[in-house]
């Protein structure tokens, strides 16, 4: 259930994990996580997803972005470029034929192979929302910072950020950045149900009924 691909990094090729459901069939899905903490409240989800997709005959994979979770690699050293590079490499790796992209995952979505996003999200707002929750810890604390400042520091020397070391790359990438359009079939939150957004949630969760829906999605786009 746990399998290794060779990716670049900053000191050279390394060795990543990934959730993996493979028995070698025709269709396989790579799954791009969102980013930062909604990586962590949406894993359960999507590892569900797999399971589903697993017995409904379609291989599945779910990678660690380089930087996150089991990763040897060091966060600060990560940018939207290396991240998209990685899951490029790890479609190459795992012979994927389609890919699931969540939230901030759009951004970095390998955009030569066919698939899905799920509620897309653009740079710029994920980078507000990370500031924005930086200030308010901050004014608690009894320190007033403001959006302008913090960007301007970021920018040449990056940001801890929600408990992540953000380096200057990582900052300018999100400000501008916004999924590829390349036909990619787009999922609301609404097409899944009951049951709010994940993503939105305090604390990691699951929800089957959610991932019964993304799966039958998924299932019923490559059957057609």
């Amino acid at each position: 259930m746990i399998a290794r691909w060779p990716c670049s990094g900053a000191g050279g090729p390394v060795d990543e994990l990934a959730v993996a459901f493979d028995r070698k069939r025709r269709f396989r899905l790579l799954v791009v996580p969102p980013l930062f903490e909604e990586m962590n409240r949406t894993r359960r989800l999507l590892v569900e997803t797999l399971r589903r997709l697993d017995a409904g005959g379609i291989d599945g994979f779910l990678p660690d972005l380089p930087g996150c979770n089991e990763s040897p690699q060091r966060f600060e050293d990560q940018s939207l470029y290396a991240w998209r590079a990685a899951m490029a490499q790890a479609a190459r790796h795992f012979a994927a034929t389609h890919v699931l992209a969540v939230r901030g995952g759009a951004l970095v979505f390998p955009v030569i192979l066919p698939g899905w996003v799920l509620e897309p999200v653009k740079g710029a707002t994920i980078l507000r929302q990370l500031l924005r929750a930086r200030m308010l810890a901050a004014r608690e604390a009894g320190v007033d910072e403001d959006m302008a400042t913090l960007l301007e520091v970021g920018r040449t020397e990056g940001l801890d950020l929600a408990g992540y070391r953000c380096g200057p790359a990582l900052i300018a990438g999100l400000e501008s950045a916004r999924a590829e359009d390349e036909g990619q079939i787009e999922i609301r939150q609404s097409d899944l149900g009951g049951g709010g957004a994940l993503w939105l949630r305090s604390e990691p969760g699951e929800d089957a009924a959610q991932a019964d829906a993304l799966a039958r999605r998924i299932i019923e786009s490559i059957a057609a």
